[in-house]
């Protein structure tokens, strides 16, 4: 009697391996149709091409069109609510550059709720990645920090190389990239910065909340402050660059800082990928094919503004 025992035991318990595996599988495939969220913000005062209350620049939806996403605009004054059904929809979000106020504005608003989404989207297994470029950055660093920590800098418009710190080899943003491409931002000025303000090393060291989220991938100075110009966070998809990867291919304002070499191209594709692929781990989708449809940036027509504009094209919105 024992032994038939033994064997339905054997065969469930077997059963139970090739369930969980099987399961493992599906956890691992990626999702080859990423959408990823760029948020809008304010436009420009005295912006003369506004249409509307909002815009997106259109570099940031080429920077992911460009490595494989296809894109949703997340627009401003949306309820928490709508808010929910759209970072249950989409595979990830972009915070753009731009300059709105960072504790007062829709756009602050509408950040902390995503981010507050996606912390807890990631503490129950949701993988959920989320990038934040140069006001982006900015706009992390308060959001975890609970306070504005950003200081002057001189840096305005200039090309810098990156400083890379010993963590940058090994982290996951970086430990793709070729030795070359690394070499190059490393010694070469082909990250463009366009700020006044930074997360200055000094005020990052001395907040406690920053240094247990943050790992410091690069940092620049200005040659009065050391600032942070790359960073991950530990336990969380979540990755910030103060400088511009997105400008080398696709802005074309003639202006001191603005670079379109043949490496920071290959730094724009870079990073653009590693964040599509990122996005490539989250299984977020529309309720169905049409809602989808109607949600993606191509229901749009970006606005030319001019080869000599700060931004070449936008996207408005009411």
């Amino acid at each position: 009697m024992c032994r038939p025992t033994a064997a339905v035991f054997a065969v469930l318990t077997a059963c139970l391996c090739v369930e969980r595996l099987c399961a493992a599988g599906r956890s691992q495939q990626l999702n080859y149709r990423p959408v990823i969220g760029v948020l809008a913000q304010e436009n420009f005062p005295g912006d003369q091409f506004a249409r509307g209350s909002s815009y997106i620049a259109a570099s940031y939806v080429k920077y992911l069109e460009g490595a494989g996403a296809r894109v949703v605009p997340i627009r401003i004054n949306r309820t928490q609510g709508e808010y929910a059904d759209t970072f249950s929809s989409i595979n990830g979000l972009l915070l753009p550059g731009g300059d709105v106020d960072l504790q007062t504005s829709q756009f602050s608003r509408a950040a902390k709720i995503f981010y507050d989404f996606a912390l807890k989207a990631n503490d129950a297994g949701d993988y959920f990645p989320i990038w934040g470029t140069c006001q982006g950055f900015q706009q992390l660093s308060v959001l975890t920090a609970n306070k504005n920590l950003l200081t002057l800098t001189d840096t305005k418009a200039v090309a810098l190389p990156l400083t890379l710190t010993p963590a940058a080899q090994s982290s996951r943003l970086f430990r793709s990239f070729p030795k070359d491409l690394l070499q190059s931002l490393a010694e070469e000025n082909i990250t463009s910065n366009f700020h006044k303000w930074s997360l200055s090393m000094q005020n990052y060291s001395r907040n406690a909340k920053l240094k247990r989220f943050y790992k410091v991938l690069s940092t620049n100075n200005d040659g009065k402050k050391e600032f942070i110009s790359t960073m991950e966070a530990y336990r969380y998809p979540f990755y910030a660059v103060q400088w511009h990867p997105e400008k080398s291919p696709f802005e074309w304002i003639d202006k001191p800082g603005m670079t379109h070499s043949t490496t920071a191209i290959k730094a724009c594709f870079y990073t653009s990928s590693f964040f599509v692929s990122e996005a490539m781990k989250n299984h977020h989708q529309f309720s169905s094919p049409v809602e989808e449809e109607q949600a993606l940036i191509y229901n749009f027509s970006p606005v030319y503004r001019g080869i000599h504009a700060i931004f070449v094209q936008n996207y408005y919105f009411d």
